[in-house]
């Protein structure tokens, strides 16, 4: 007579924890970022223990601290790559002059190469 097979045990599923500290864009120090969400302002708000930057960004009720880090991050780089730029200018620092001004500066923006085409020899 054989005992009775013992049944396996439940494989438990490990959950991997995101990170409510990371590191700050501006001052390079790992961990310095802090997260909290108020939930019930659906708030979620970011600060650097080192340079003090903060961030702030509506959140709802599957948000994480991960998701308010990401937001800073997306906010940042659209700064930085100039896409960011509110009024519709160009990259190249478009001034606001009007008049007789502006269209001076659009002129000197355009090349003109009329005159060359005009006095060369066409020979076919």
């Amino acid at each position: 007579m054989g005992r009775k097979k013992s049944s396996a045990k439940p494989v438990k599923k490990v959950v991997q924890k995101l990170d409510t500290t990371f590191n700050c864009l501006f001052c390079n120090h790992e961990k310095s970022i802090t997260c909290t969400l108020d939930k019930k302002i659906n708030l979620g708000t970011l600060y650097c223990k080192i340079c003090g930057q903060s961030f702030q960004t509506p959140i709802n009720a599957l948000s994480k601290p991960v998701d308010v880090y990401t937001d800073w991050y997306d906010a940042v780089e659209e700064v930085n790559n100039g896409s960011g730029n509110e009024n519709g200018s160009d990259e190249e620092g478009d001034t606001h002059t009007y008049g007789e001004a502006a269209e001076r500066e659009k002129d000197d923006k355009f090349i003109e190469d009329d005159e060359e085409e005009e006095d060369g020899d066409y020979s076919d």
